[in-house]
């Protein structure tokens, strides 16, 4: 290993130093791994280095960005990390509505820089996950149906190939490369930086309504009507959760970023879905957003993911996911319903790596306990069960980047037309298989 990394500015932790147990933490407090080392990078010339040193070594490669999947595909036993999180520059051309950022930038990192000149960048609804992770695999956001996928933001990228070349990749140059990383996840190189669009929105009104669980079946029926003929400037999710008193509720987060007078006609609407327990749905900057979900799902907890695609919330789905949440294993689970509407629509399927285009709720299933070193098999089979009940109703596929790679009928779907695009690009960036993110087609 010296001779490769001789020369760079890569800091090496082995098993057992203080750098090593930092830097091999993951959000799922379920998985544990024990990767052979991990090589801090600093810069495109770091990664090039130790990526070169791990595959001259025969060693397995991950990359860490953030460390925010739920699979923990970040980590591989016995082999190298390449830990981009010290790598945080992040500049903002607010003229041009645009900004670069390196590769273990957050959201929370890019929300705060661009926020402090009144602009707002395509961000998750966690801030602690990396635009990198994020952005490759889609992006969905609190204000997607008014901008796009985050990935719709992405002008340009540069990238460490396979075999060591540092590539730069935008609309004109690489496209073949820059259209694959649009939705098609860390599977043809490492992203060490982005330069991403940037926009400009007034003040909007978010936040939560909660309703009792007796109404969860006439809230969820009556928020898929609404949601389903939105204008581009309303979003929503509709989460199954538990309530401050820790009884089951069925929330609604609304997010308005039009004009603030109709937006507080639509939110009185919502009201009328049922009875509130709670409604505080207010004004706000829209770098302030991300108060709003960021941290809800607590770090360290075990977790089990499953996810589908629903063109509505049909009254057999309703009926699905109440009677779902009723059964739950743990009291700490939850189902989150986003709602995909608007200017992410009208990207042809064709234009990047990720298909799914049309009008979607996408259901997110969390299993979920602690303390995270139990045994979570009924959790995982809970939320398994509730994603097989709910394919009988369901879009093909569902969003790769929260898919594990054990859901092959999924991930066959996952990409529509362009899964086979996506493995003749990787057989030619990476005919090695060096690099595992999220799953692809037949893989």
């Amino acid at each position: 290993m010296d001779d490769p990394l001789s020369g760079s500015t890569c800091v090496v932790h082995v098993p057992g130093s203080e750098g090593y147990a930092r830097t091999t933490g993951l959000w799922n407090g379920a998985i544990e791994r024990q990767p052979a080392l991990v090589v801090a990078c600093f810069t495109p010339r770091d990664v090039r280095a130790a990526l070169l040193a791990a595959r001259a070594a025969g060693l397995p490669v991950s990359v860490r960005n953030g460390g925010r999947d739920w699979v923990g595909r970040s980590l591989r036993d016995g082999g190298l990390v390449l830990d981009l999180t010290p790598m945080r520059e992040c500049t903002v051309n607010a003229e041009a509505l645009e900004v670069t950022l390196a590769a273990g930038v957050t959201g929370a990192d890019l929300n705060a820089a661009v926020g402090r000149h009144g602009l707002i960048a395509m961000i998750g609804n966690e801030g602690t996950i990396s635009m990198t992770g994020l952005l490759s695999g889609g992006g969905y956001g609190p204000l997607t149906t008014r901008f796009g996928l985050a990935l719709d933001s992405l002008l340009a990228a540069e990238v460490v190939l396979a075999d060591g070349r540092i590539a730069s990749c935008d609309a004109t140059h690489n496209r073949d490369l820059f259209w694959a990383i649009r939705g098609g996840g860390g599977n043809f190189g490492v992203i060490t930086s982005m330069r991403l669009r940037l926009h400009k929105v007034g003040r909007v009104l978010s936040g939560i309504i909660v309703f009792p669980w007796a109404e969860a079946s006439a809230v969820l029926a009556r928020f898929s009507s609404m949601m389903q003929a939105a204008p581009d400037e309303l979003a929503g999710a509709t989460i199954l959760s538990l309530g401050p008193s820790g009884d089951p509720v069925v929330m609604i987060s609304p997010t308005w970023s039009g004009e603030l007078e109709r937006g507080r006609q639509i939110v009185r609407e919502m009201e009328s879905f049922g009875t509130p327990m709670v409604s505080k749905v207010e004004p706000m900057a829209a770098s302030d957003l991300l108060s709003i979900t960021n941290g809800k799902l607590v770090s360290g907890r075990g977790y089990s993911l499953a996810t589908r695609w629903l063109a509505d919330l049909s009254p057999d789905v309703v009926s699905a996911l109440v009677s779902a949440y009723d059964d739950r294993t743990s009291p700490v689970s939850s189902i989150i319903l986003h709602h995909f509407h608007g200017a992410g629509t009208r990207v042809p399927p064709e234009d990047t790596a990720f298909g799914m285009r049309r009008p979607h709720f996408s259901a997110l299933i969390y299993g979920v306990w602690e303390p995270a070193h139990l045994d979570g098999t009924k959790h995982r089979r809970w939320a398994h069960d509730l994603s097989l009940k709910l394919s009988n109703w369901a879009l093909p596929g569902g969003y790769a980047n929260l898919l594990h790679h054990d859901a092959r009928e999924q991930v066959a779907s996952a990409f529509g037309p362009n899964g086979r695009r996506l493995l003749e690009l990787k057989a030619r960036f990476d005919p090695d298989d060096v690099f595992s993110a999220i799953p692809l087609p037949g893989r």
